[in-house]
């Protein structure tokens, strides 16, 4: 009785196979998901239904549509047999006995009879199995990082040491799906009734062990990237160069853990959120930018500057004597902004008093009103003093 009910369950099972299928990818697809079964609709252009064909097996003739961005990768009893790197939509074809269907030029004795005593040798069940997975090739996005504690790393620019905690994201691609299926997916997730695989899913241990090994490569990566000439030695630039630090990125994790050759995928892009650098290099960090806002013909300014509104606020105060700044007057004015500058390029240095020279008093003639205007103007002319501090200067020397 066992006998017949496994020989009929074997031949029911066979012709149920003869429908031919479309595979496409699931619904609710994640953006994350980079490997995931293809799924059998189970109609033939919209006529009937195939409800009792055996899992896993696929018949010649079915159809399986590759959307753009994804390849298909297909097994036979756990070997990869073919490989679809292009969109569009693909008739499936096999020699194996297994796959043959009446409505595909099987014939009918060689796809049921054959495959029937196959099949009843394994106790009614296919003897062997196909499977079809997608693999995304698109950018795979939201795979994040970050540091619990400081990293430190040389940098070039300050001079010593920096650190900091920071966090971000990267963009990761499959660039061999059969390496990457070989050497890095999970066996459970090329079988039969296998589920997405999502690297942004919880406890997943690949995406965990891919984490360990970029957090493991930013310490290099910020040495290697500020120590770069070509990219101007600057931690600051690092987090408006998406591409450039990506690239350094990968370039780091590749070296040590061989993503691309030994495992076929890539970091694309990387976005650091946020970088907080630890006390001392955010005290060295605020000195750098001090010592940049006064360096070049900045600093000259900001001196000049400085210089003309001494000069302005004495002479409104009076200071002493009203003008008797000016006594001294623009000419010490002037020779002060010259002192500061005395190491400017192009000027020449002031002579200084020799050691056992006896210094020589000062001096002190009262200038003009004439004068006292010819300073202003010259003043005026260099721009350390506006119009209307001119104006006012002078009224002050003509008794106004």
């Amino acid at each position: 009785m066992g006998f017949i009910k496994a020989a009929a369950g074997a031949i029911s099972g066979t012709l149920a196979d003869q429908w031919i299928d479309f595979l496409l990818p699931p619904d609710n697809l994640p953006q994350t998901a980079v490997v995931f079964p293809a799924v059998p609709k189970g109609q033939n252009a919209g006529r009937g239904s195939n409800v009792r064909g055996s899992e896993n097996i696929i018949t010649n003739g079915s159809k399986v549509v590759v959307p753009e961005g994804y390849g298909l990768l297909t097994f036979q009893d756990g070997r990869i047999t073919t490989f679809v790197a292009e969109a569009g939509a693909f008739i499936f074809s096999d020699d194996d006995q297994q796959a043959k269907s009446v409505f595909t030029g099987g014939g009918f004795l060689s796809s049921t009879v054959e495959s029937s005593w196959e099949r009843f040798k394994y106790g009614g069940q296919p003897g062997v199995q196909h499977l079809a997975f997608y693999v995304n090739l698109k950018e795979i996005p939201n795979n994040r990082f970050g540091t619990q504690g400081p990293i430190y790393w040389d940098d070039h620019y300050l001079g010593t040491q920096a650190g900091a905690v920071t966090r971000g994201s990267y963009t990761l691609k499959v660039v061999d799906p059969i390496l990457f299926v070989k050497s890095l997916l999970p066996a459970s997730y090329i079988t039969a009734n296998a589920g997405i695989f999502d690297l942004t899913e919880v406890n997943n241990p690949v995406s965990e062990q891919l984490f360990n090994e970029v957090v493991g490569s930013l310490s290099a990566a910020f040495s290697r990237y500020t120590n770069d000439v070509e990219r101007g030695n600057r931690i600051s630039s690092i987090q408006g160069d998406a591409l450039g630090f990506a690239k350094t990125l990968s370039s780091v994790v590749e070296e040590h853990y061989h993503w691309t050759d030994e495992r076929g995928i890539t970091i694309h892009a990387a976005n650091l959120l946020a970088i907080e650098y630890d006390a001392p290099t955010a005290k060295l960090l605020e000195d750098v930018q001090k010592a940049d806002a006064l360096s070049g013909g900045r600093g000259d300014s900001f001196l000049r500057q400085s210089a003309a509104r001494g000069i302005q606020s004495a002479g409104e105060t009076g200071g002493g004597d009203g003008l008797a700044f000016m006594g001294m007057g623009m000419n010490a004015a002037g020779g002060a902004v010259g002192g500061l500058m005395q190491n400017q390029p192009g000027q020449q240095p002031v002579p200084q008093q020799g050691v056992g020279q006896q210094a020589q008093p000062a001096q002190a003639a009262e200038p003009t009103p004439a004068d006292k205007i010819r300073d202003a103007k010259a003043m005026l002319d260099e721009g350390l003093i506006n119009q209307e501090d001119f104006d006012a200067l002078k009224r002050k020397a003509l008794g106004l």
